[in-house]
């Protein structure tokens, strides 16, 4: 059975733009919020967004119906904001220069409905802590970070994502954590 962004891929191929205007209504939002964890900045989320449509519509007809549409579209997000990461200056700010987190999982903490003032800070400080830390992360550990804790992907959605043997990205995944205990330890 042919899934509801294959029918509408092939809808906007003969020239649909409404079939064509669902699809980024459907992706919009994921692709932004993964986009800005990747990259901390509205404004190229933004753009990268806007460039991951244009290329998907410029692309449509390269699109392989065997695969997951939601696989194709974040590996051309994911490929442009690797991109940008690799084009970008490393910044490493004193603040960024350390840390301890024992693997990543505490990051996506979410406050119990009985938060105080003080927990809310401790909270907010130790999300900015990581944010700086994850800023750090080279772009190969960085885009497996986040797809796999933040957009909560699978390994092998990863993989698919990335065209990467699972392996590969069970091996990113382990060195991204290490990479952010190193610069965490001292900073949690």
């Amino acid at each position: 059975m042919i899934s509801v962004e294959a029918r509408l891929a092939r809808l906007a191929l003969k020239g649909d733009q409404q079939a064509f205007a669902e699809i980024v209504d459907m992706y919009q939002d994921k692709l932004y919020h993964m986009a800005y964890r990747m990259l901390y900045n509205r404004q190229e989320a933004e753009d990268v967004v806007q460039d991951a449509f244009l290329r998907v519509y410029r692309n449509l007809e390269r699109y392989d119906e065997s695969l997951k549409f939601s696989t194709w579209i974040y590996r051309i997000a994911t490929n442009l904001c690797i991109d940008r990461l690799r084009r970008r200056k490393p910044t490493y700010s004193l603040d960024a220069e350390s840390a301890d987190h024992e693997g990543l999982d505490g990051y996506s903490m979410v406050p119990s409905d009985n938060r105080t003032p003080e927990s809310e800070t401790m909270l907010s400080e130790t999300q900015r802590i990581i944010h700086q830390a994850i800023e750090t992360l080279p772009a190969k550990y960085k885009s497996v970070m986040v797809l796999r804790y933040l957009q909560e992907m699978s390994l092998q959605e990863i993989g698919d994502v990335l065209d990467m043997p699972v392996t590969t990205i069970k091996t990113r995944v382990h060195r991204g954590r290490e990479f952010l205990r190193k610069r965490l330890e001292h900073k949690l």
